[in-house]
Protein backbone atom coordinates (compact mmCIF):
# COMPACT_ATOMS: atom_id res chain seq x y z
CA UNK A 1 0.00 0.00 0.00
CA UNK A 2 1.05 3.38 -0.83
CA UNK A 3 0.60 6.17 2.04
CA UNK A 4 1.68 10.09 1.66
CA UNK A 5 4.95 10.41 3.01
CA UNK A 6 5.26 14.25 1.45
CA UNK A 7 6.03 17.32 4.28
CA UNK A 8 3.52 19.06 2.55
CA UNK A 9 2.67 22.76 3.63
CA UNK A 10 -0.91 23.67 3.76
CA UNK A 11 -1.27 27.18 2.04
CA UNK A 12 -3.88 28.37 3.93
CA UNK A 13 -4.64 32.03 4.37
CA UNK A 14 -6.59 33.14 7.09
CA UNK A 15 -8.22 36.03 7.04
CA UNK A 16 -7.96 38.50 10.13
CA UNK A 17 -10.51 41.49 8.92
CA UNK A 18 -13.84 39.32 8.67
CA UNK A 19 -13.34 38.69 12.48
CA UNK A 20 -14.43 41.99 13.71
CA UNK A 21 -12.31 46.13 14.41
CA UNK A 22 -10.01 44.76 16.86
CA UNK A 23 -6.56 44.30 14.65
CA UNK A 24 -4.14 42.44 16.36
CA UNK A 25 -1.76 42.12 13.58
CA UNK A 26 1.20 42.54 15.68
CA UNK A 27 1.80 42.11 19.10
CA UNK A 28 2.38 45.54 20.37
CA UNK A 29 -0.43 47.04 19.07
CA UNK A 30 -2.90 44.28 20.26
CA UNK A 31 -5.13 45.77 23.31
CA UNK A 32 -7.10 44.05 25.62
CA UNK A 33 -9.17 46.13 27.09
CA UNK A 34 -10.20 47.41 23.60
CA UNK A 35 -10.95 43.84 22.97
CA UNK A 36 -13.02 43.40 26.09
CA UNK A 37 -14.45 46.90 25.11
CA UNK A 38 -15.55 45.85 21.95
CA UNK A 39 -16.97 42.25 22.74
CA UNK A 40 -19.61 43.83 25.35
CA UNK A 41 -21.00 45.26 23.24
CA UNK A 42 -21.72 41.70 21.06
CA UNK A 43 -24.55 39.47 20.70
CA UNK A 44 -23.86 36.02 23.54
CA UNK A 45 -21.00 33.83 22.46
CA UNK A 46 -21.88 29.65 21.27
CA UNK A 47 -19.15 27.81 21.84
CA UNK A 48 -18.95 24.00 20.98
CA UNK A 49 -16.08 21.16 22.00
CA UNK A 50 -16.23 17.61 22.61
CA UNK A 51 -15.48 17.64 26.01
CA UNK A 52 -17.96 18.55 29.06
CA UNK A 53 -15.56 20.72 30.47
CA UNK A 54 -16.25 23.50 27.98
CA UNK A 55 -19.62 24.07 30.09
CA UNK A 56 -18.35 24.98 32.88
CA UNK A 57 -15.13 27.07 30.67
CA UNK A 58 -18.11 29.14 28.84
CA UNK A 59 -19.59 29.59 32.40
CA UNK A 60 -16.41 31.14 34.23
CA UNK A 61 -15.58 33.10 30.82
CA UNK A 62 -18.94 34.97 31.14
CA UNK A 63 -18.37 35.80 35.27
CA UNK A 64 -15.10 37.16 34.33
CA UNK A 65 -15.84 39.30 31.79
CA UNK A 66 -20.09 40.09 31.95
CA UNK A 67 -20.32 38.54 28.91
CA UNK A 68 -22.80 35.96 28.11
CA UNK A 69 -21.19 32.77 26.56
CA UNK A 70 -22.80 28.98 26.29
CA UNK A 71 -20.51 25.81 26.37
CA UNK A 72 -22.23 22.86 24.22
CA UNK A 73 -20.13 19.78 24.19
CA UNK A 74 -20.79 17.48 20.72
CA UNK A 75 -18.51 15.36 19.07
CA UNK A 76 -16.32 16.45 16.36
CA UNK A 77 -18.26 15.42 13.87
CA UNK A 78 -21.29 17.18 14.97
CA UNK A 79 -19.47 20.14 15.65
CA UNK A 80 -18.41 19.89 11.38
CA UNK A 81 -21.91 19.04 10.93
CA UNK A 82 -23.08 22.16 12.40
CA UNK A 83 -20.92 24.70 11.75
CA UNK A 84 -20.89 23.45 7.43
CA UNK A 85 -24.93 23.49 8.03
CA UNK A 86 -24.94 27.00 9.45
CA UNK A 87 -22.24 28.82 6.75
CA UNK A 88 -24.24 26.96 3.71
CA UNK A 89 -27.26 28.23 4.76
CA UNK A 90 -25.89 31.53 5.94
CA UNK A 91 -27.46 31.74 9.07
CA UNK A 92 -24.45 31.38 11.74
CA UNK A 93 -25.29 30.55 15.13
CA UNK A 94 -22.23 28.93 16.38
CA UNK A 95 -19.41 31.51 17.03
CA UNK A 96 -16.41 29.17 17.94
CA UNK A 97 -15.69 25.47 17.52
CA UNK A 98 -12.58 23.78 19.36
CA UNK A 99 -12.76 20.38 17.00
CA UNK A 100 -10.38 17.94 17.90
CA UNK A 101 -10.50 16.28 14.04
CA UNK A 102 -7.70 18.34 13.18
CA UNK A 103 -7.86 16.86 9.29
CA UNK A 104 -11.39 17.03 8.53
CA UNK A 105 -11.50 20.89 10.15
CA UNK A 106 -9.02 21.95 8.06
CA UNK A 107 -10.16 19.95 5.07
CA UNK A 108 -14.31 20.56 5.90
CA UNK A 109 -14.23 23.95 7.35
CA UNK A 110 -10.86 26.13 7.31
CA UNK A 111 -10.17 25.48 3.95
CA UNK A 112 -13.75 26.37 2.64
CA UNK A 113 -13.62 29.39 4.39
CA UNK A 114 -16.51 28.53 6.48
CA UNK A 115 -14.16 29.02 9.53
CA UNK A 116 -11.33 31.12 10.58
CA UNK A 117 -8.08 30.71 13.04
CA UNK A 118 -6.83 33.75 15.02
CA UNK A 119 -3.84 33.52 17.32
CA UNK A 120 -3.47 36.10 19.90
CA UNK A 121 -0.90 38.25 19.58
CA UNK A 122 0.15 38.88 22.75
CA UNK A 123 0.78 35.32 23.49
CA UNK A 124 2.19 33.98 19.88
CA UNK A 125 5.93 34.20 21.09
CA UNK A 126 4.88 31.31 23.87
CA UNK A 127 2.99 29.29 21.21
CA UNK A 128 5.50 27.14 18.90
CA UNK A 129 4.78 27.57 15.28
CA UNK A 130 3.47 24.22 14.36
CA UNK A 131 0.78 25.01 16.67
CA UNK A 132 -0.01 28.21 14.89
CA UNK A 133 -1.61 27.50 11.54
CA UNK A 134 -3.84 27.19 12.09
CA UNK A 135 -3.92 27.87 16.15
CA UNK A 136 -4.11 24.52 18.14
CA UNK A 137 -5.29 25.64 21.85
CA UNK A 138 -4.93 22.06 23.25
CA UNK A 139 -2.90 18.54 23.15
CA UNK A 140 -4.60 15.45 24.60
CA UNK A 141 -2.66 13.03 25.21
CA UNK A 142 -2.93 9.34 24.65
CA UNK A 143 -0.08 7.15 26.08
CA UNK A 144 1.06 3.94 27.07
CA UNK A 145 -0.36 2.19 30.52
CA UNK A 146 -0.14 -0.62 32.27
CA UNK A 147 -1.15 -1.98 35.28
CA UNK A 148 0.64 -0.87 38.48
CA UNK A 149 -1.18 -3.94 40.49
CA UNK A 150 0.70 -6.50 38.52
CA UNK A 151 4.17 -4.55 38.16
CA UNK A 152 6.32 -2.50 39.64
CA UNK A 153 7.36 -0.68 36.65
CA UNK A 154 5.76 -0.64 33.16
CA UNK A 155 6.36 -4.51 31.16
CA UNK A 156 7.18 -2.68 27.97
CA UNK A 157 10.01 -0.38 27.07
CA UNK A 158 9.63 -0.34 23.37
CA UNK A 159 6.58 -0.28 21.10
CA UNK A 160 8.11 -3.45 18.90
CA UNK A 161 7.64 -5.61 21.68
CA UNK A 162 4.03 -5.46 21.42
CA UNK A 163 4.40 -7.36 18.20
CA UNK A 164 6.24 -10.42 19.57
CA UNK A 165 4.46 -13.38 20.44
CA UNK A 166 4.18 -12.82 24.64
CA UNK A 167 2.07 -9.93 23.93
CA UNK A 168 -0.27 -11.83 21.55
CA UNK A 169 -3.45 -10.85 22.68
CA UNK A 170 -2.52 -9.02 25.07
CA UNK A 171 -2.59 -4.74 24.40
CA UNK A 172 -5.75 -3.20 24.60
CA UNK A 173 -6.57 0.08 22.27
CA UNK A 174 -9.70 1.74 20.54
CA UNK A 175 -10.25 -0.32 16.99
CA UNK A 176 -8.95 2.06 14.32
CA UNK A 177 -11.55 1.27 11.96
CA UNK A 178 -13.83 3.67 14.42
CA UNK A 179 -11.43 6.08 15.46
CA UNK A 180 -9.65 8.16 13.02
CA UNK A 181 -7.82 9.95 15.25
CA UNK A 182 -5.64 6.61 15.66
CA UNK A 183 -5.26 6.65 12.07
CA UNK A 184 -3.79 10.34 11.97
CA UNK A 185 -1.74 9.13 15.03
CA UNK A 186 0.05 6.27 12.11
CA UNK A 187 0.25 8.74 9.35
CA UNK A 188 1.77 11.33 11.40
CA UNK A 189 4.44 9.08 12.43
CA UNK A 190 5.33 7.55 9.23
CA UNK A 191 5.17 11.53 8.31
CA UNK A 192 7.43 12.67 10.94
CA UNK A 193 9.23 9.94 12.69
CA UNK A 194 9.57 7.36 10.55
CA UNK A 195 13.46 7.00 11.13
CA UNK A 196 12.44 7.00 14.98
CA UNK A 197 10.34 4.07 14.22
CA UNK A 198 13.54 1.91 12.49
CA UNK A 199 15.78 3.12 15.20
CA UNK A 200 13.21 1.46 17.85
CA UNK A 201 13.25 -1.85 15.70
CA UNK A 202 17.07 -2.17 15.25
CA UNK A 203 17.43 -1.08 19.23
CA UNK A 204 15.05 -4.06 19.91
CA UNK A 205 15.95 -6.96 17.37
CA UNK A 206 19.53 -5.67 16.82
CA UNK A 207 19.62 -5.38 13.31
CA UNK A 208 18.11 -3.31 10.66
CA UNK A 209 14.55 -3.73 9.77
CA UNK A 210 13.88 -5.19 6.42
CA UNK A 211 10.27 -4.93 4.96
CA UNK A 212 8.31 -4.76 2.13
CA UNK A 213 5.77 -1.82 3.38
CA UNK A 214 7.08 1.65 2.33
CA UNK A 215 7.46 2.85 5.78
CA UNK A 216 9.06 1.11 9.05
CA UNK A 217 5.36 2.67 10.49
CA UNK A 218 3.54 0.68 8.35
CA UNK A 219 5.42 -2.31 9.18
CA UNK A 220 5.24 -1.99 12.47
CA UNK A 221 1.07 -1.48 12.32
CA UNK A 222 0.68 -4.51 10.49
CA UNK A 223 2.67 -6.36 12.96
CA UNK A 224 0.74 -4.95 15.52
CA UNK A 225 -2.65 -5.61 13.92
CA UNK A 226 -1.13 -9.64 13.08
CA UNK A 227 -0.56 -9.81 16.83
CA UNK A 228 -3.83 -9.71 17.39
CA UNK A 229 -4.91 -7.13 20.12
CA UNK A 230 -7.48 -6.16 22.23
CA UNK A 231 -9.56 -3.56 20.17
CA UNK A 232 -12.30 -1.94 22.15
CA UNK A 233 -15.40 0.46 20.96
CA UNK A 234 -14.27 3.02 23.61
CA UNK A 235 -11.60 4.31 25.58
CA UNK A 236 -13.17 3.19 29.06
CA UNK A 237 -13.16 -0.60 27.66
CA UNK A 238 -9.13 -0.18 26.78
CA UNK A 239 -8.30 1.16 30.32
CA UNK A 240 -10.58 -1.38 32.30
CA UNK A 241 -8.85 -4.40 30.18
CA UNK A 242 -5.73 -2.77 31.47
CA UNK A 243 -5.81 -1.24 35.12
CA UNK A 244 -9.25 -2.68 36.61
CA UNK A 245 -7.93 -3.62 39.95
CA UNK A 246 -9.11 -7.08 39.82
CA UNK A 247 -7.80 -7.85 36.06
CA UNK A 248 -5.89 -11.35 36.45
CA UNK A 249 -4.62 -11.05 32.66
CA UNK A 250 -1.56 -9.08 32.15
CA UNK A 251 -2.23 -6.53 29.70
CA UNK A 252 -0.73 -2.93 28.57
CA UNK A 253 -2.58 -0.32 26.24
CA UNK A 254 -3.22 2.83 24.53
CA UNK A 255 -5.34 4.85 26.66
CA UNK A 256 -6.41 8.60 27.35
CA UNK A 257 -4.67 10.45 30.07
CA UNK A 258 -8.11 10.93 30.68
CA UNK A 259 -8.92 7.86 32.19
CA UNK A 260 -5.96 8.10 34.93
CA UNK A 261 -8.62 9.51 36.91
CA UNK A 262 -10.23 6.63 37.80
CA UNK A 263 -7.35 5.42 39.89
CA UNK A 264 -9.11 7.25 42.46
CA UNK A 265 -11.80 4.75 42.09
CA UNK A 266 -8.92 2.15 42.42
CA UNK A 267 -7.85 1.66 39.01
CA UNK A 268 -4.19 0.44 38.29
CA UNK A 269 -3.33 2.55 35.65
CA UNK A 270 0.39 3.21 35.32
CA UNK A 271 1.89 5.49 32.75
CA UNK A 272 5.17 3.64 30.59
CA UNK A 273 7.64 6.14 30.70
CA UNK A 274 10.38 5.84 28.86
CA UNK A 275 8.64 4.21 26.14
CA UNK A 276 10.92 3.92 22.47
CA UNK A 277 10.27 5.95 20.39
CA UNK A 278 7.34 7.46 22.43
CA UNK A 279 5.19 6.87 25.58
CA UNK A 280 2.23 8.25 23.46
CA UNK A 281 1.06 10.76 21.21
CA UNK A 282 -1.20 13.50 21.59
CA UNK A 283 -4.31 14.95 18.78
CA UNK A 284 -4.84 18.52 18.46
CA UNK A 285 -8.08 20.92 19.26
CA UNK A 286 -8.27 23.53 17.18
CA UNK A 287 -9.39 26.60 17.51
CA UNK A 288 -11.89 28.24 15.07
CA UNK A 289 -13.83 31.10 14.71
CA UNK A 290 -16.74 30.59 12.43
CA UNK A 291 -16.76 33.12 9.51
CA UNK A 292 -20.46 35.17 9.69
CA UNK A 293 -20.27 35.21 13.32
CA UNK A 294 -22.14 38.38 14.62
CA UNK A 295 -19.55 38.29 17.83
CA UNK A 296 -16.40 38.27 16.51
CA UNK A 297 -14.53 40.08 19.36
CA UNK A 298 -16.29 38.01 21.73
CA UNK A 299 -15.49 35.05 20.28
CA UNK A 300 -11.67 36.29 19.72
CA UNK A 301 -11.69 37.11 23.51
CA UNK A 302 -12.75 33.65 24.18
CA UNK A 303 -9.97 31.94 22.19
CA UNK A 304 -7.50 33.99 23.91
CA UNK A 305 -8.92 32.99 27.66
CA UNK A 306 -8.65 29.50 26.54
CA UNK A 307 -4.93 30.40 26.13
CA UNK A 308 -4.36 31.32 29.60
CA UNK A 309 -3.99 28.70 32.47
CA UNK A 310 -7.07 30.08 34.30
CA UNK A 311 -9.10 29.24 30.98
CA UNK A 312 -7.84 25.71 30.14
CA UNK A 313 -7.67 24.93 33.91
CA UNK A 314 -10.74 22.70 33.75
CA UNK A 315 -9.10 20.66 30.79
CA UNK A 316 -5.76 20.39 32.42
CA UNK A 317 -7.06 17.69 35.17
CA UNK A 318 -7.15 15.40 32.45
CA UNK A 319 -3.87 15.77 31.17
CA UNK A 320 -4.93 18.44 28.16
CA UNK A 321 -1.41 20.30 27.63
CA UNK A 322 -1.76 24.05 26.70
CA UNK A 323 0.11 24.76 23.41
CA UNK A 324 0.98 27.94 25.54
CA UNK A 325 4.01 27.19 26.55
CA UNK A 326 3.93 28.87 30.29
CA UNK A 327 0.96 27.35 31.10
CA UNK A 328 1.62 23.70 33.45
CA UNK A 329 -0.81 21.01 34.36
CA UNK A 330 -2.07 20.72 37.49
CA UNK A 331 -0.26 19.25 40.05
CA UNK A 332 -3.21 16.41 40.62
CA UNK A 333 -3.19 15.73 37.08
CA UNK A 334 -2.74 12.07 37.39
CA UNK A 335 -1.42 10.28 35.22
CA UNK A 336 2.38 12.54 35.21
CA UNK A 337 1.66 13.72 31.85
CA UNK A 338 4.43 16.88 33.06
CA UNK A 339 7.11 14.41 33.47
CA UNK A 340 7.26 12.76 29.81
CA UNK A 341 5.58 15.84 28.01
CA UNK A 342 8.71 15.42 25.79
CA UNK A 343 7.94 11.78 25.20
CA UNK A 344 4.47 12.30 23.63
CA UNK A 345 4.47 13.12 20.06
CA UNK A 346 2.53 15.83 18.97
CA UNK A 347 0.59 16.83 16.02
CA UNK A 348 2.03 18.72 13.18
CA UNK A 349 -0.85 20.10 11.37
CA UNK A 350 0.79 20.84 8.20
CA UNK A 351 0.56 17.37 7.00
CA UNK A 352 -3.21 17.69 7.84
CA UNK A 353 -4.07 17.16 4.35
CA UNK A 354 -1.85 13.96 4.05
CA UNK A 355 -3.53 12.91 7.32
CA UNK A 356 -7.22 13.12 6.14
CA UNK A 357 -6.31 11.68 2.46
CA UNK A 358 -4.45 8.12 3.65
CA UNK A 359 -7.09 7.66 6.37
CA UNK A 360 -8.78 4.77 4.09
CA UNK A 361 -5.21 3.30 3.51
CA UNK A 362 -3.96 3.12 7.22
CA UNK A 363 -7.80 1.36 8.02
CA UNK A 364 -7.28 -0.88 4.95
CA UNK A 365 -3.71 -2.38 6.14
CA UNK A 366 -4.78 -2.56 9.59
CA UNK A 367 -8.18 -4.47 8.79
CA UNK A 368 -6.15 -6.69 6.20
CA UNK A 369 -3.19 -7.52 8.71
CA UNK A 370 -5.81 -8.17 11.66
CA UNK A 371 -7.59 -11.23 9.72
CA UNK A 372 -4.43 -13.13 9.05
Amino acid sequence: MNFPMKKSLLALSVSLTALGSISASAADSFDLQALIAAAKQEAPLTVYDSTGKIVKQAESFSKKYGIQATGIKAKASQILEIVSREAKAGNVKADVAILADAPAGMEQLLSKGYVTSWVPTDLAVNIPATYQNPLTVVLAPNIWAYNTGLYDTCPVTNVWQLTKPEWRGKVAMQDPLGKPSYTDWFNQLATHHDKAMADAYQAEFGKPLKTKENSATAAFIKALAENHPLVTSSDTEAADAVGAPDVKDSFVGMVSAAKFRQNENGMKLGLCADMVPFSGWSYPGLGFITTGTKSPNAAKLFIHYMMTAEGIAPQGVDGKMSTNQTVKLPDNEPAGIDKVRDQIMGYDASTAKSDWESRQDWQDLWSLSFKK
